[in-house]
């Protein structure tokens, strides 16, 4: 059941833009935290940067959005995480019946996902699936007009890395195409690169998870909402190989983010405010919305396109989404909300 609308807070708009981590599945919890934004008019939507999954959720809401307003946009990205658990129905990755008897929305005691799992670690995708087939491709060229994002007063910016530099790039609104955003969330190991322009590439959160300069340096708005999706921080020391790798992936991707906010943060504490340049460092505000929930869920999840464990999700993301509008929507267009100086401390 969809979950009900709240009433929004009455209030002079406010240009924000967005920061949307990748992870899967998971990024179906993006997806509450964003339809829960949209519900509020004062809100208004100056650029989206996105990867993995969060370059998934920013091109619907931009489409839709662009078709719609901030309703269509709403429809849209519930439509697509639709679509999506619907071409995952008949998928070799489901839950184990253990799983599903103990509640667990992880695929751990999945035999196909365990020996996939294993699989993966030595066999290339390239002889697993010859053709680089992705169900994702269809649906993405169905959902989606590819030329109403280049119309699209929202910037959109969507990360990749490619294969040959290491280095990310950035594609705007005029050149996303199914291939860039398929690019963007296109993990080494399940799939084979994806060729743009000549160039390989493989997914965004090596070199950028999200990248956030350009929504300084190219947007009107002075205040970024990071969505995470991987977990900065988790107690305990993992000890099983799957947990270890689990956090590995966690730190690797959460690395270039932590490392652009920490460049951030200096350039906001040198920048000579009279400069052009300078001027946009120092009036940047940063935010992120508190995510909790993603903690108690492990790796295998991620590939769990259950159409109940999606609205789980969404409904998490709606909840953290008025956690953050209640204790930080009075913030927006005033004061920074994450204290990125501390990334300083030790440099």
């Amino acid at each position: 059941m969809p979950t009900k609308a709240t009433k929004p807070i009455a209030r002079k708009p406010v240009l924000v833009d967005l920061a949307l981590q990748g992870g899967g599945s998971h990024g179906a919890f993006t997806w509450g935290v964003l339809d829960r934004l949209l519900e509020e008019p004062w809100l208004e939507i100056d650029g989206i940067s996105g990867t993995s999954a969060g370059a998934m959720n920013a091109a619907v809401l931009v489409h839709g959005h662009q078709k719609g307003g901030a309703a269509g946009a709403r429809e849209a990205l519930e439509t697509f995480w639709r679509r999506v658990s619907d071409a995952a129905r008949f998928s070799p990755f489901q839950r184990g019946p253990l799983d599903v008897i103990l509640g667990r929305w992880s695929l751990d005691s999945s035999p196909i996902y365990v020996a996939m799992d294993l699989m993966s670690r030595v066999v290339s995708p390239y002889t697993l699936n010859p053709m680089g087939k992705n169900p994702l491709r269809e649906i993405l060229a169905e959902l989606i007009d590819f030329e109403v994002l280049a119309q699209s007063p929202i910037h959109l910016f969507i990360t990749a890395t490619n294969v040959r530099t290491g280095r990310g790039k950035v594609f705007k609104n005029e050149a996303v195409t199914p291939d860039v955003l398929l690019a963007s969330a296109c993990l080494p190991t399940m799939f084979q690169a994806i060729e743009i322009d000549g160039e390989p590439y493989w997914d965004g959160g090596y070199s950028g998870n999200p990248t956030l300069t350009p929504l300084v340096r190219e947007c009107k708005s002075h205040d970024t909402i990071l969505v995470p999706i991987n977990p900065i921080e988790r107690p305990g020391v993992p000890r099983s190989a799957s947990e270890i790798l689990n956090r590995l992936n966690e730190v690797s991707f959460n690395a270039v983010t932590l490392k652009e906010l920490r460049m951030m943060a200096l350039l906001r504490k040198v920048a000579d405010p009279g400069d052009g340049e300078g001027r946009l460092w120092k009036q940047m505000r940063v935010h992120h919305v508190e995510n909790t929930v993603l903690t108690k869920l492990g790796a295998s999840s991620k590939l769990n396109a259950e159409w109940p464990f999606f609205t789980y999700l969404r409904d998490e993301g709606r909840k953290a989404g008025q956690t953050f509008l209640d204790a930080h929507g009075q913030d927006l267009g005033k004061r920074s909300t994450l204290d990125i100086d501390v990334l300083l401390e030790g440099v």
